[in-house]
């Protein structure tokens, strides 16, 4: 498949029971090769509300690659070569604070990193350039006000910053930890948040993470004895997700 393309307003990365954009037209699937390896997936690029947009789902179309075997590298460098410059990550996440309850939208302007062994760097082999990339404020500020913006014009309710806590996953926290994350300042939990945001930035992309609360985390919510059930978890992205076509049009609009 040809790895040329019009240029591409808006790559936007689906998590979690996002693994398509139904709204995209005639999208054509790309698989570029690039020096990482293979993609999570085929790039369908198509036209969304009249604007050329890519969208990775970044657990593969069928949720067959777990958070710490995602390539993240590879994802990230293949949206770079075709073009895009923006990069809409869509975060599936638990609450921890009170603001950030299930079905809640939200843009976290911070993030600790709770993950390990994983490739978190573009300089991982030997003989590649050592990068010291700034990363004080984690998400591109420019973008993350433009998601913002498009939000309050499209009329979705949207939690403007928070701190999202990386965690290694695949399984879920446990209260203990979910207790830490909340003294070390954490309002939210997922588990692909890192080193994805790093290597962004590494790769001079613009990035900003739309955080879709899916679920209170581990003894956060009204209920400290709830279980968490997947259907829970797919229904609650798709009800808070239902907003996400309005935004993403505002957002290319603005």
């Amino acid at each position: 498949m040809s790895t040329s393309t019009d240029t591409i307003d808006l790559a936007v990365i689906g998590g979690t029971g996002l693994y398509a954009l139904a709204e995209l037209e005639n999208p054509e699937a790309h698989q570029p090769p690039t020096h990482y390896g293979a993609l999570s997936g085929p790039v369908r690029v198509g036209t969304f509300a009249g604007r050329r947009i890519a969208f990775l789902a970044r657990h593969g179309e069928g949720h067959s690659v777990p958070p710490h075997k995602i390539n993240y590298r590879a994802n990230l460098a293949a949206l770079k070569s075709l073009g895009a410059t923006r990069v809409l990550a869509l975060n599936t996440v638990g609450g921890i604070t009170e603001r950030f309850g299930p079905r809640v939208l939200a843009c976290p302007d911070q993030l600790i990193d709770y993950t390990w062994g994983r490739i978190s760097t573009l300089c991982e082999e030997s003989g590649t350039e050592v990068l010291h990339v700034d990363f004080g404020e984690p998400y591109t500020r420019s973008l993350r006000a433009e998601v913002v913006a498009a939000a309050s014009r499209a009329g979705v309710a949207l939690v403007d910053g928070g701190c999202y806590g990386a965690t290694q996953g695949p399984r879920l926290e446990t209260r203990a930890e979910i207790t830490r994350m909340r003294r070390d300042g954490c309002d939210l939990v997922g588990m692909t948040g890192m080193p994805e945001a790093g290597l962004a930035r590494e790769l001079g992309l613009d990035y900003a993470c739309l955080a879709i609360v899916a679920n209170w985390a581990a003894g956060a919510g009204p209920d400290p004895d709830e279980v968490i059930t997947l259907q829970d978890v797919l229904d609650n992205v798709a009800a808070a997700s239902a907003g996400l076509p309005a935004l993403l049009r505002a957002l290319l609009d603005g």
